[in-house]
């Protein structure tokens, strides 16, 4: 394999990214990512080819939400 695996998305079409120092149980390796405990961390979206809705603004990501799942935050 070439590289960490890919997030895998919800049945609602969703994709739910795991930022914490421990993998949570049964979040699958790609939804998750490491962060090292007591430094900082922040985030950087990287697009590839995106589609006309986000240079027209129709589409931007939503913004970091805690989630209840292990006490971690999760990029939603």
């Amino acid at each position: 394999m070439l590289g960490p695996p890919a997030a895998e998305p919800s049945a609602d079409g969703s994709t739910t990214v795991f930022f914490g120092p421990t993998q949570p149980s049964g979040v699958k390796r790609g939804n998750w990512i490491q962060t090292t405990p007591g430094k900082g961390w922040f985030t950087i979206l990287r697009l590839y080819s995106p589609l006309e809705p986000f240079f027209s603004k129709e589409w931007r990501p939503s913004e970091i939400e805690q989630v209840s799942q292990a006490g971690g935050r999760a990029l939603q």
